[in-house]
C-alpha cells in the first residue's frame, strides 16, 4: 500500500522523547482529567509539557505519574502507525486542535493499547527503547502546570 500524502511535519523531535510524550499525556488524561498537553517542546537534553489545570499536583502525584510512564515503558508495547481518514476515527480521537488545512487522511501513532493520538512526528518502534523517563522539575502559575523530562535511551544507558 503506498503512503498516502500528509500535510509536512514541521518539527524535528528526539524519537524517544516524542514517544515518551504521548506516554506522558495519556497518563496525565487518565489521572488528572486534564487534555493532553497544549503546549510542547521536545529535544534530546530536556522536554517540556504544559498542561491546563486548576490546581497544582503535589509531589507524591508527581511522582506517581513518572511511576506511570515508566511502567507503561517497561512494557515494552509496539509504537504503530495506521493511515485513517477522517470517516474513519475512533470516536475517542479529538481533532480539534488540528491545523485547519489538515489532510483528509490522518496518521494514528498507537502505542499499544495504551494510547493513540494524531501525529506526523518521529517515534521508536516499542517502548523498551524509550529507556528511563525522569521528570525533572515542575513548576504551576495561572492554572499551567508544566512538567520539565529527559529520557536516557536504552541505547545509551
Amino acid at each position: 500500500m503506498e503512503e498516502p500524502t500528509l500535510n509536512a511535519h514541521n518539527k524535528d523531535e528526539f524519537p524517544p522523547a516524542h514517544s515518551a510524550e504521548h506516554i506522558l499525556n495519556q497518563t496525565m488524561v487518565r489521572t488528572f482529567g486534564c487534555a493532553r498537553s497544549r503546549i510542547n517542546h521536545i529535544e534530546r537534553k530536556k522536554s517540556k509539557c504544559n498542561y491546563d489545570l486548576d490546581f497544582c499536583p503535589t509531589d507524591e502525584q508527581i511522582r506517581a505519574v513518572e511511576a506511570k510512564v515508566n511502567e507503561i515503558i517497561a512494557k515494552n508495547l509496539p509504537i504503530e502507525t495506521k493511515f485513517v481518514s477522517r470517516n474513519e476515527l475512533p470516536p475517542s480521537i479529538d481533532i480539534s486542535r488540528l491545523p485547519e488545512d489538515a489532510s483528509e487522511t490522518l496518521r494514528l501513532v498507537y502505542i499499544g493499547d495504551y494510547d493513540v493520538c494524531p501525529c506526523l512526528g518521529n517515534h521508536v518502534k516499542s517502548t523498551a527503547e524509550i529507556g528511563s523517563f525522569r521528570i525533572t522539575s515542575t513548576s504551576y502559575n495561572d492554572g499551567i502546570f508544566r512538567i520539565v523530562f529527559r529520557v536516557s535511551p536504552a541505547n545509551e544507558q
